[in-house]
């Protein structure tokens, strides 16, 4: 492996692109007038993002010698800890877990993949007649509804931001062992 890169060697191209795929959806939600279209950007950068994140942690498993696919940080911690090591790595990403913008990408990751809670939703089935709505109103108010929890691009762009600064951090703390 001498000789490689280190975008090369650990697979880092990955974690970079899924970081520019975030910049990318950022600038079209920013250039969307029309809210769907603004909440189907949106969505698209938390999850290129939270990708991100996931595409550092299999860096991290490749920088540490690790046969694993698709490793979480916690299979990194236990592998690691059967060789009686430690990653400062893992263990930084795991405060940010706990409490910080890591928290909150993966809270904004889970929010896209499932379904307003049903007491969070105010049921808008009934016309102002009190007769059913019709099919195209049901769509726009499940649209508006859902989409209340999610952050706004620039609050997208600042996590972006953050990650990229934490990976670059983190990057240069990596030494060859």
């Amino acid at each position: 492996m001498a000789g490689k890169t280190r975008v090369a060697k650990y697979q880092a191209d990955r974690t970079n692109q899924k970081l520019y795929f975030c910049r990318l959806a950022c600038q079209a939600a920013d250039s969307s007038s029309d809210k769907q279209l603004y909440q189907a950007h949106c969505e698209t950068a938390i999850f290129h993002l939270y990708g991100a994140l996931l595409a550092f942690t299999q860096e991290l498993g490749h920088f540490y010698g690790l046969n694993m696919t698709a490793p979480t940080l916690c299979d990194i911690e236990q592998a690691l800890s059967a060789r009686t090591q430690v990653s400062p790595e893992v263990q930084r990403l795991q405060q940010l877990q706990q409490q910080g913008f890591v928290a909150n990408i993966e809270r904004a990751y889970q929010r896209s993949l499932y379904a307003v809670p049903p007491d969070t939703v105010i049921d808008e089935t009934l016309g102002a007649s009190g007769g059913k709505a019709k099919a195209a109103d049901l769509i726009v108010n499940v649209v508006t509804l859902s989409n209340q929890w999610l952050p706004d691009e620039a609050t997208i762009r600042e996590w972006r931001q953050q990650l990229l600064e934490l990976i670059d951090q983190l990057r240069a703390g990596m030494v060859e062992f």
